[in-house]
């Protein structure tokens, strides 16, 4: 039997990240390649007695299909946490979704026509990518520097459907969109009559001070706003959320309706029962304080390990840095050399919509201990400092025989 497969399926690609991460489970291997929270970070019991309470007092409405919409509670708190923000919203614009990853696909399925422009920062979220990139989008990069992408490349980017957009502890590089570019942002947005669609998953993990006010607080009728509870809960709850403008919402939830009816209204009770106390408020600071410990520590060991020419910048929050090789090094080349040494990363290359600068990476640093993760970058800067050492012998044997 020859199956014909639709030619959607030509834009699909394993995640770069996802086979990485088979190679770090061999035995050995110190891995700084997922983006995956720390497991010690998980309010296990928490969500074990909110497990309990909702099985002993809702287990018939707990057990049965739920609303497309959401858990009504739920989406109630989340209005009135996005309000403490600046986002003024109704709980009836908040579609509850499995894992804001679903969010980016119910958005791409929404809005993406087969050849429309889809703007995106450089680099910018490889998960996102792929959500976009069956519906058959032409990527637009956008020029970005430290602050993330530049006011004139949106207002170049008329007639995109959409621009997607990470403002706070971007993955992969982990930056922060400060407070004067968002609000430059904003304005060329608006005057360019370009949509935006922000991803929010890391804005609660700051390390010193909060994030400014997202760009739906500034724009709520040009923005489509996502969350997450993966990274302050537990990503195996698979619990996210898709704000959107009224205008939109109905298609929207005609989109999750024909991807998966519901998402499971079990999960939506627990963490409902979790964070309506305040568990957010006690459990979330002590998250922040371990990444920050983490943090720390990955920037001394990078600057005592890595070679002059290599480029970083501590993150502000969130779990990632974002490094560059000195030049003539390409990381996915590298790559095979630091695993076989016992070290896993993931290459810049696949970060990029457009042409990538072979010699990026991104660096997790928030499920090793700092031990961990000072052996993790000594291995690493051997193998580096040996790829150098072979570069400048090479140039040197193609000198002598010139």
């Amino acid at each position: 039997m020859t199956w014909t497969l639709a030619r959607r399926t030509e834009r699909m690609n394993p995640s770069a990240i996802r086979e990485i991460l088979k190679l770090a489970e061999r035995p050995g291997v110190l891995s700084l390649a997922g983006g995956l929270p720390s497991p010690d970070g998980f309010p296990v019991e928490a969500l074990r007695e909110a497990s309990a309470r909702v099985l002993r007092d809702t287990p018939r409405e707990a057990l049965q299909y739920a609303a497309s919409e959401g858990y009504g509670p739920l989406r109630e708190w989340v209005a009135a946490r996005l309000a403490n923000d600046g986002v003024v919203v109704e709980p009836g614009q908040v579609l509850v979704t499995t894992g804001s990853q679903q969010g980016l696909d119910l958005v791409g399925k929404l809005l993406i026509d087969a050849g429309s422009a889809v703007a995106v920062e450089t680099p910018t979220y490889l998960g996102a990518l792929q959500a976009f990139a069956p519906c058959e989008p032409a990527f637009a990069a956008l020029a970005s520097d430290d602050e993330g992408p530049k006011p004139e490349a949106l207002a170049g980017a008329a007639g995109a459907r959409f621009a997607y957009l990470l403002p706070n502890f971007q993955n992969p590089t982990g930056r922060v969109i400060s407070e004067a570019r968002r609000e430059a942002l904003v304005a060329a947005a608006q005057a360019a009559a370009l949509p935006l669609v922000e991803d929010n998953p890391y804005g609660e993990l700051w390390f010193d001070a909060p994030p400014p006010a997202p760009l739906a607080a500034r724009w709520p009728q040009g923005t489509i706003y996502l969350g997450s509870f993966s990274k302050i809960l537990a990503p195996g709850l698979r619990l996210g959320y898709v704000v959107a403008p009224p205008a939109l919402y109905p298609k929207l939830l005609q989109v999750k309706q024909a991807a998966d009816l519901h998402t499971p209204g079990f999960n939506q009770r627990i963490v409902h029962e979790v964070v309506r106390d305040g568990l957010l408020d006690r459990h979330v600071p002590t998250v922040r304080a371990r990444h920050a410990a983490q943090r720390d520590a990955m920037a001394a060991a990078l600057r005592a390990h890595l070679p002059a020419g290599a480029e970083w910048q501590p993150p502000r929050g969130g779990m990632f840095f974002w490094l560059r090789l000195p030049p003539g090094l390409d990381a996915t080349a590298l790559l095979p050399r630091a695993i076989a040494a016992g070290v896993a990363y993931v290459p810049g290359a696949p970060f990029h919509a457009g042409e990538a600068d072979p010699r990026t990476l991104r660096l997790s640093f928030v499920t090793l201990t700092p031990a961990q993760l000072h052996t993790a970058i000594a291995t690493l800067g051997r193998v580096v400092h040996e790829a150098l050492a072979e570069q400048a012998g090479s140039a040197l044997s193609l000198r002598r025989a010139a």
